[in-house]
């Protein structure tokens, strides 16, 4: 039975914990905070709970591959699911267009708004339906999959989305609300296959959200770990690997320990590692990928707040306008406001959270990170502005909010970069352009026969199904190498090594 030391208890860190333990070796998971699950967590401001990730989870169909995935890791299988009856609702100057779960309904939607765009709108439809049918989440039940003939005459119909922005194509609508609504949820440098990915998760009831949401699916995949033998170490900080002989054979850690293992699986964002923890160059093709101008990262700035009402006129995600005399203070357009109604715990009864969302490209985020190393008190300061600015943005918008919005905690790039090692604050991968493919990068690093890569960096754009399926993939590989050098697996393990080809 081989030893794997994974660092990073994020999604990633635990998928490779739990499948290791399922291929039959012995995991340890080093997380350097007081819980594991990365991005994907929540935390307590009084008595109300601040959600930091889920806002749709792919793989909450059942018929979907990523569904098994979910189950396998112990966190879904039993548990409540929410599917909104819409994902999104954008409005322009008094209009709104949402995202809705039904999809004839949603081509309806559109087709009201703008008959003049008929034949864009029925294009996208078709292209989704398409999507959902390569998932396996087509058809009535959500269940139906193309079959290899229809998988092969799907590819020109994609080819469009494949070939376009999220911006190039919003500017194929006439209507500035169908303009609005298709550029609104993703950034403008997104491909637009990534577009359509979305809604086809959402409309094939395969992005819903499940219950207690992030913190309450990251203690379900530590228990799950913890159930199966392996280990998690908490507040351990991985400062060094360890090198010898063309093979990492231990880690140094903050607390001046050190563990050595068989196998090294490095679960976090590789510009924290390589040249850092790690006296290595990055793979190649990852390396490549941080250059290439057109792979932006990108993070965001939130504010969540406490609302004295749970009677709002929207649900799930609305979209709107900024009032022009805040864009310039707060670089954006357009805000995101979220509210959880769906989660009844998450604050005090007739009272709900909110939060608002923005996104920021690499040089933005790295203002943030800058300021608060800088100027602790100025950074304080600019969170607090930023606040305010929002809080009056959202009592124009909804006057009946006024006197009811109280701030709970505001959270930036620079959170995320001290929270989770990533270099500019990212909690996704990087942005997925057009005339691009999501193409996997191996998890191999050259020179170093026992150390793997499990990150969402991977592939682009990165979030929890990737996260979860690089980990997976990780310990299939060391288990697949142990079978290699004659080592047996637990028996306890066989029903998954036979999935493995008996290995």
């Amino acid at each position: 039975m081989a030893k794997v030391l994974i660092i990073g208890g994020g999604v990633a860190g635990l998928s490779a914990g739990i499948y290791s333990e399922l291929c039959g070796q012995h995991a340890v998971v080093c997380e350097r905070h007081s819980a594991a699950g990365g991005n994907l967590t929540g935390w307590q401001r009084g008595e109300y709970h601040i959600d930091n990730c889920i806002h749709w989870l792919t793989g909450t169909n059942p018929s979907s591959d990523t569904y098994k995935t979910w189950e396998e890791l112990g966190a879904l299988g039993g548990i409540d699911i929410f599917q909104g009856d819409t994902l999104y609702t954008c409005e322009y100057r008094g209009e709104t267009l949402s995202l809705c779960k039904n999809l004839k309904r949603l081509e309806e939607s559109m087709l009201a708004v703008s008959p003049r765009d008929k034949d864009e709108i029925r294009s996208l439809i078709r292209a989704v339906r398409t999507m959902q049918g390569l998932c396996g989440i087509a058809g009535e039940e959500h269940d139906k999959k193309l079959s290899l003939s229809g998988k092969l005459s799907a590819l020109p119909m994609l080819t469009k989305y494949y070939a376009l922005t999220v911006s190039e194509l919003a500017s194929r609508f006439s209507h500035p609300l169908l303009r609005r609504f298709i550029g609104a949820f993703w950034g403008e440098d997104f491909g637009a296959l990534a577009l359509v990915t979305v809604f086809a998760a959402f409309c094939g009831e395969n992005g819903g959200i499940p219950k207690g949401s992030s913190r309450a699916m990251a203690e379900r995949m530590s228990s799950r770990l913890k159930a199966l033998g392996g280990e998690l170490l908490l507040g351990k900080e991985a400062v060094k690997i360890n090198r010898l002989n063309g093979k990492a054979v231990s880690v140094d850690f903050a607390d001046d320990t050190r563990i050595e293992a068989d196998y090294i699986v490095v679960a976090c964002d590789p510009a924290a590692v390589f040249g850092k923890l790690l006296d290595a160059d990055m793979p190649r093709r990852l390396a490549k990928q941080y250059k290439d101008p057109r792979l932006h990262r990108f993070s965001s700035y939130q504010c969540a707040l406490s609302c004295d009402t749970s009677a709002l006129s929207f649900k799930g995600d609305f979209i709107f306008d900024v009032p022009r005399k805040y864009r310039s203070e707060l670089r954006i357009n357009q805000v995101i406001v979220r509210e959880f109604s769906h989660e009844e715990a998450f604050a005090p009864r007739g009272k709900t959270v909110l939060q608002t969302l923005t996104f920021c490209y690499e040089d933005e985020a790295r203002k943030f990170i800058e300021l608060r190393d800088k100027d602790r008190e100025a950074y304080e300061r600019k969170k607090r502005s930023l606040a305010d600015a929002l809080v009056r943005i959202l009592v124009m918008k909804f006057p009946q909010m006024k006197g009811k919005l109280e701030l709970l905690d505001v959270w930036t790039p620079a959170t995320y970069k001290r929270y989770t090692g990533s270099e500019t604050g990212s909690y996704m991968s990087f942005v997925f352009p057009s005339k691009r493919l999501p193409v996997r990068i191996g998890n191999r690093v050259k020179g170093l026969s026992n150390v793997l890569l499990a990150t969402q960096w991977q592939q682009m754009p990165g979030g929890l199904p990737i996260a979860a399926e690089a980990g997976k993939r990780a310990a299939e590989t060391i288990a697949k190498t142990e079978a290699r050098e004659g080592r047996r697996l637990f028996s306890q393990r066989k029903p998954y090594a036979e999935r493995l080809g008996e290995i």
